[in-house]
């Protein structure tokens, strides 16, 4: 009796001093959580692959691919695409090798090929994917404009405000704005220099109203609003265009991939399956075949970009 209470004391002395460990650790995993943001500690990264992508990003070298990054709305670093693009061509090696049973050297210059060919498209068809995104924005950015200045804010502080609550990527063109702003840089030409940067039809529209109505007066707010509910139907009207055209859109993608597929399963079921295309007339087969493919998806790619 006597053992099996003791028993009974120690698990249950052990269950509450696990719960009061527990609340403690939670407690302090809280407390370190609201002393970084209040502070704003920076969490350091030890990996020294890590640190060296970090050092690439910073260098002159790695400047035009994040802006290509950026142009393309793609959430990387240069260190991190790059990073990302070893990882794509080893697994590219090992599927192609193991999967299809391919020669290494084969393996080796398709899977380049690949990448080289799936950057470039991946760029193109993203090109301008960071102006259609603050594109998107603009509606929402009109509309905080007119409620600023109808409450009676000036356009500066209309602008100050749309950088506080305005999302990526105009977050930053905006904070960009402001900042220019509270230097003593002249409105137009900090308007104008943000117009540049941009260089999209909406926001330019936008800037010429703003402008416009900065220079000959009246009820900005209004126009404000007014803008902001066209460009909401107009973006409406894309959103349609773009669903009624997604079943083309998606073939393009589907026709070059399929008979890549059917072929390297083929090269898995039958061994030298593929060795004609390595001759003479194979590799013009080849060639004829690539630039098919090419022009079939740039063909249906151009037919389903409806411009407004």
């Amino acid at each position: 009796m006597t053992v099996a209470l003791a028993t009974t004391v120690s698990v249950l002395s052990f269950l509450i001093g696990i719960t009061f460990y527990l609340d403690y650790r939670k407690g302090k995993r809280d407390w370190r959580k609201q002393a970084e943001e209040f502070y704003q500690v920076e969490e350091r990264r030890k990996s020294f692959i890590v640190l060296w992508g970090d050092r690439y990003d910073q260098t002159e070298a790695a400047k035009p691919m994040f802006n290509k990054l950026r142009a393309a709305n793609i959430p990387l670093t240069p260190s991190e695409f790059i990073g990302a693009q070893i990882v794509t061509f080893m697994g590219l090696i090992f599927v192609l090798s193991n999967l299809f049973h391919l020669d290494f050297l084969i393996s080796f210059i398709i899977s380049i090929l690949f990448l080289e060919a799936a950057k470039k498209l991946i760029f193109l068809l993203r090109k301008n994917k960071m102006k259609e995104r603050m594109a998107e924005q603009l509606p929402e950015i009109c509309r905080i404009l007119a409620n600023a200045t109808r409450s009676g804010m000036t356009l500066n502080q209309g602008i100050q405000l749309v950088a506080q609550e305005i999302n990526e990527p105009a977050k930053a063109e905006f904070k960009q704005l402001a900042h220019e702003l509270s230097l003593g840089i002249e409105f137009n030409s900090a308007l104008r220099s943000m117009d540049s940067r941009i260089n999209n039809r909406e926001f330019k529209l936008f800037v010429a109203t703003v402008l416009i109505q900065k220079k000959a007066g009246g009820n900005l707010s209004a126009i404000l609003e007014e803008m902001s509910q066209t460009l909401e139907d107009r973006q409406i009207l894309k959103q349609e265009i773009k669903t009624m055209t997604a079943e083309q859109r998606y073939i393009s993608y589907l026709v070059p991939v399929i008979p890549v597929f059917l072929v390297l399963m083929m090269n898995n079921i039958i061994d030298g399956f593929l060795d004609p295309l390595l001759s003479g007339i194979g590799i013009v087969i080849a060639l004829l075949f690539i630039g098919g493919t090419v022009a079939t998806f740039l063909l249906v790619r151009k037919v389903t970009n409806i411009r407004m």
